[in-house]
């Protein structure tokens, strides 16, 4: 089990590679990225909702529902007013076009700024997706974690 620590209370992602990238974004991503937001959603391979704040995701315009399509992931910065939406690609790949159209539609009735990312283990497994990863998205790759790869745009990391 692998923990990690959400607003001070630790929680066990199961055992595995889809786990040991999202605990990376929490413990490397998130500090270096997204300092001082908060963690609203994480999923587990074992317990999909195994970290769910349903109050502040309502309250930002994302109600949950047991059809919700969450990212892997889901971080606020309430100072920014950025979402950050992060897959991890060990799970159903990266952020693709036909992720970023469901997930806009997902989160419509949210009025803070978007931000996409795709969580890879290593740039092994990120030339494996490379091509299927969407313009205006962010990349970062966990075996280097002070660096990310923005995919085009007028930009870096931030809303569209």
């Amino acid at each position: 089990m692998m923990p990690v620590i959400i607003e001070d209370m630790e929680f066990k992602l199961s055992p595995g590679k889809h786990n040991e990238v999202q605990a990376a974004v929490i413990n490397e991503f998130a500090p270096r990225f997204a300092a001082g937001a908060k963690v609203l959603y994480i999923g587990d391979t074992a317990n999909k909702d195994l970290y769910c704040n349903k109050e502040l995701l309502k309250e930002i315009g994302i109600p949950i529902t047991e059809h919700s399509k969450l990212p892997d992931i889901v971080i606020y910065d309430g100072n920014k007013e950025w979402l950050f939406l992060i897959e991890v690609v060990t799970s159903h790949g990266p952020v693709s076009p036909k992720r970023v159209i469901e997930l806009e539609d997902f989160t419509k009735e949210c009025k803070a700024g978007k931000v996409y990312v795709t969580a890879f283990p290593d740039r092994t497994e990120f030339k494996k997706h490379v091509a299927d990863i969407a313009w205006e998205t962010e990349v970062w790759i966990a075996e280097n974690p002070d660096h990310m790869i923005h995919f085009n745009g007028d930009r870096f990391i931030g809303p569209r």
